[in-house]
């Protein structure tokens, strides 16, 4: 249908992407903390350029919107509200758990539920599961990570972890023989074609002025010791 901006940086990936027709034109990503701010909006830019558009073909800006890191959601948030403001274009919301796992869906063989996990301190995560074709089998929560989570499910199923999060829980879960880890994920702006792309096609916009960030969780400020 045309040109969507595609931003993700619900984690320590700085990502964006942009596509025309559910086709990746081009991605810029970076990993590492705190640089959000710095290269996004440069990123977006050289993405354009590369393109040889201009902002006026743009059609909609998609948007990871949670949960994941605070400061990272409405770095990107903001970013895509100001960018639907100035270009009057419309907003879509792709929850960040379920683009990771249509990012990861079409390269996995054979029947397995997928896990996505964003690191949320210590043996806690944001996490749900899916099946390949991205319907939900356990909605997103934030979990404390234990020797029975997921006992349900890998009695039966064979789950794949993936993303940040899922590496600390390896120890704890992987003994199971039903589950598996993804090694080297990150998360990326292309993981949201799939589920931009019809979202545009339904016309499944989200009110500018006053959509926020999925946070899941309260912001808290910590001391530092």
């Amino acid at each position: 249908m045309g040109y969507i901006i595609q931003i993700e940086t619900a984690t320590t990936s700085c990502s964006a992407a942009l596509t025309n027709n559910g086709v990746i034109v081009g991605v810029k990503e970076v990993t590492a903390r705190n640089i959000h701010a710095e290269v996004l909006t440069l990123f977006i830019d050289e993405l354009i350029a590369a393109a040889g558009i201009t902002y006026t073909n743009v059609d909609a800006v998609a948007v990871s919107c949670g949960p994941g890191s605070y400061t990272g959601l409405r770095i990107g948030v903001s970013t895509a509200k100001g960018l639907c403001f100035a270009l009057d274009k419309p907003l879509i919301a792709v929850e960040t758990l379920s683009s990771m796992a249509a990012g990861v869906a079409a390269d996995v063989a054979g029947d397995v539920l997928l896990c996505p996990m964003i690191d949320a301190r210590r043996m806690e995560v944001y996490t749900a599961v899916y099946n390949k074709a991205g319907d939900v089998i356990k909605p997103t929560a934030a979990e404390i990570i234990t020797p029975e989570s997921f006992a349900d499910l890998l009695a039966d199923n064979k789950v794949l972890f993936f993303g940040d999060g899922a590496e600390k829980c390896r120890e704890v879960l992987g003994t199971n023989a039903n589950a598996s880890f993804l090694d080297g994920f990150s998360n990326s702006a292309a993981h949201l074609t799939k589920i931009a792309e019809q979202k545009l096609l339904a016309r499944d916009f989200e009110d500018v002025a006053y959509f926020e960030p999925y946070y899941l969780k309260d912001f808290i400020v910590l001391k530092k010791q």
